[in-house]
């Protein structure tokens, strides 16, 4: 016999996603978002990308959203001290970061991509694709 863990299962594990965005309302509307999915719970929430690194260090998460444009530490210093920081890689796999934009992706991929990111999203990308690529993210973690 074998069992399958799909979606909704209580046999699939949790994706466990770290939400960073300056603005509250996003990081709110992002977690609302995803709390509707019965296989991802959101695990911590930073205002900026030095925020982020302490929750990526206290707390396992398979998959961080990263802000590109925040205060003090942004999105892409963020991702590249996440990916490189020892504590960290102490909870597992470093988390996959997807990063989001306001602006032009096209001018954000590359750098993007130099910090490590799995993806690039619009800020106001359609749930249903967010629950997509966060699940594309977690099936793809790195040791």
């Amino acid at each position: 016999m074998t069992i399958h863990g799909g979606r909704g299962s209580p046999f699939a594990p949790l994706i466990r996603v770290g939400i960073a965005d300056d603005s509250g309302r996003q990081r709110e509307g992002w977690a609302l978002t995803l709390g509707t999915q019965p296989d991802i719970q959101v695990v911590g929430h930073a205002g900026d990308g030095g925020q982020a690194l302490a929750l990526a260090r206290r707390t396992p998460v398979d998959v961080l959203l990263l802000d590109i444009q925040m205060p003090r530490v942004g999105g892409y210093e963020a991702a590249r001290r996440i990916r490189e920081d020892a504590k960290v890689r102490e909870h597992g796999p470093v988390p996959r970061i997807i990063m989001f934009a306001t602006v032009d992706i096209d001018a954000a991929l590359p750098e993007a991509a130099e910090a490590g990111a799995y993806a690039v999203l619009y800020k106001d990308v359609r749930p249903e694709a967010l629950f997509d690529v966060v699940r594309e993210a977690a099936a793809f973690a790195e040791a």
